[in-house]
């Protein structure tokens, strides 16, 4: 079970930083970044939400995002384009932003704008 749940979270890395590497710095030049600000439920998809808790918000200033778990926890994040966002610090995660403003993080959850 433990190999499984390794191999989904490899895979989901893997996946992410592919697209990531197809997707590059697609954000225009002077274009005003996706708003992400507010909070967010956590969705586990395949991995529990261990990092956040239940639910996240993230406040934004331009492309800086901070990023709270309602566990306390806190990271710093950056939109890297109109699509994608890398998290440092606690959370190490990289983020697809879906049409919905949903989010498919790296360590395997997903996230839904409330």
């Amino acid at each position: 079970m433990l190999k499984t749940k390794q191999s989904a979270l490899c895979a989901a890395g893997i996946v992410a930083v592919c697209a990531l590497a197809l997707i590059g710095r697609t954000q225009a030049q002077g274009a005003a970044p996706a708003d992400l600000g507010g909070t967010y439920k956590c969705q586990p998809s395949p991995s529990p939400c261990l990092w956040s808790g239940p639910s996240a918000s993230i406040s934004q200033s331009g492309n800086k995002l901070q990023i709270k778990g309602d566990n306390g926890a806190l990271a710093d994040a950056t939109l890297t384009s109109d699509i994608t966002i890398s998290a440092g610090g606690t959370f190490n995660s990289l983020g697809i932003i879906r049409p919905d403003k949903s989010i498919d993080w790296s360590d395997g959850t997903k996230w839904s704008k409330q």
